[in-house]
């Protein structure tokens, strides 16, 4: 999609770890008559092409961690349908760390050459590739959610070859009353666990991904280290919110060590995860972006909900946008950059979010499924580019703009 002069705008954008603070960059400048949704972003040195996002999404096809020709194809066409920045599905970084057996991983050295693989064709399509480092926590050991989503069991290794593992939490508090209990972790556990997301962080690098993003949402580890729901640890990892804090603080503080400092860092968080009483609440969330932004992270990817229920449990009323306030107030009330997810289904809704500066940047999920092209039937209906498929590549868009030609001249004729 076409660059245009770039003009200067104010936005905040690390490009150091001291504390956030708004820099000058450059960036496209869009006329009025254009769509924000199609303005470039510069996080640190990266460019985004667009403002939207393919958010994480598990399709648990990996084996032994390793990416293969049918991520190739899942990814890649999102590429080519314009998506400005893809990040992927969680990425364990702990063979303990994955959800299911068919997660994608960065826990060795070896894993690196198959993401690489990918990395290298979405680099090619104009697209910026985005890794998301993460751990199961409790959450792990299970069956695909197509397989049920429980907790693996011997029935599962005889009928589909699933060996179950020990899960691992802060606390020895099961997910549902007939789950495993974890381990709880030690010191030592929590330390190794540390040093595998700086090591992951360090693999992503050489896989060839240009943006991390750190997984503290839905009811993973880090996020469980956040709940005092299931936080009942009385170290410096429990208690109050700053023992709870103390992980995903460390996690961050060492991944940005790894993470070269010109290129960006995402945090995803759940911004609340309930009510009342053991509930992870959204002026929790402003505590933790505030000191997240200190240590060097530059956009908050905002969702919600995990703790109780499926990982994707919704703890609001669903609806169009539903999570968008989160989004908000997080970017008006900490001064990040901040992405919306949830139900963000039309072009036009995407356009209203950003024009009314609730968000930076529009995470598309389960809609993309649905439609690959996407982003570019947003292009097409928002008028960017000029001509009809003037965005698209022109591998199709010279097909499309003919077709579109003879389709009208039926009309016509009718």
């Amino acid at each position: 999609m076409t660059r245009r002069p770039a003009r200067t705008i104010s936005t905040p954008c690390l490009t150091d770890l001291r504390p956030h603070a708004p820099k000058e960059i450059p960036v496209n400048d869009v006329p009025r008559s254009e769509p924000l949704l199609f303005a470039p972003l510069e996080l640190r040195s990266v460019t985004l092409p667009n403002r939207v996002v393919i958010p994480p999404m598990c399709v648990y096809a990996a084996k032994d961690g390793m990416p293969n020709d049918w991520h190739l194809v899942h990814y890649g066409k999102f590429a080519t349908g314009g998506v400005g920045l893809i990040i992927g599905e969680a990425t364990a970084v702990e063979e303990r760390g994955r959800i299911t057996p068919g997660d994608i991983g960065l826990w060795r050295d070896d894993q690196v050459a198959a993401h690489r693989r990918l990395t290298d064709f979405l680099k090619g399509e104009g697209c910026v590739p985005g890794v998301q480092l993460a751990h199961a926590g409790r959450r792990a050991s299970s069956q695909p959610p197509f397989h049920g989503g429980r907790s693996l069991t011997a029935e599962d290794e005889r009928r589909l070859g699933y060996v179950a593992w020990q899960a691992v939490a802060p606390s020895p508090v099961p997910e549902h009353n007939d789950s495993p209990i974890p381990a709880e972790l030690d010191s030592a556990d929590i330390k190794a666990i540390v040093d595998a997301f700086a090591a992951g962080a360090r693999r992503a690098l050489e896989a060839g991904y240009e943006v991390a993003e750190i997984h503290g949402a839905h009811g993973y580890l880090l996020h469980e280290f956040l709940s005092p729901a299931v936080n009942r640890r009385d170290d410096a990892y429990g208690g109050d919110r700053e023992g709870r804090m103390r992980l995903p603080l460390e996690v961050t503080e060492a991944v940005r060590r790894e993470w070269p400092a010109d290129k960006p860092l995402i945090f995803r968080v759940s911004a609340v995860d309930g009510e009342g009483e053991g509930a992870w609440l959204l002026d929790d969330t402003l505590v933790l972006c505030r000191e997240l932004g200190e240590r060097g992270v530059d956009v908050i990817d905002c969702s919600s909900g995990g703790i109780r229920g499926p990982a994707t449990a919704a703890v609001v009323p669903r609806g169009p946008g539903y999570q968008v306030p989160f989004a908000e107030a997080i970017k008006r009330q900490t001064g990040l950059t901040t992405m919306a997810v949830g139900l963000i289904t039309e072009a036009r809704q995407a356009e209203a979010i950003l024009a009314a500066g609730q968000a930076d940047l529009i995470a598309v999920g389960r809609e993309m499924l649905d439609d690959p092209n996407w982003t570019l039937r947003a292009a097409n209906e928002l008028g960017y580019g000029g001509a009809p498929y003037a965005a698209w590549p022109p591998n199709y868009g010279w097909w499309l703009e003919r077709r579109a030609r003879t389709v009208a001249m039926f009309k016509d004729a009718g």
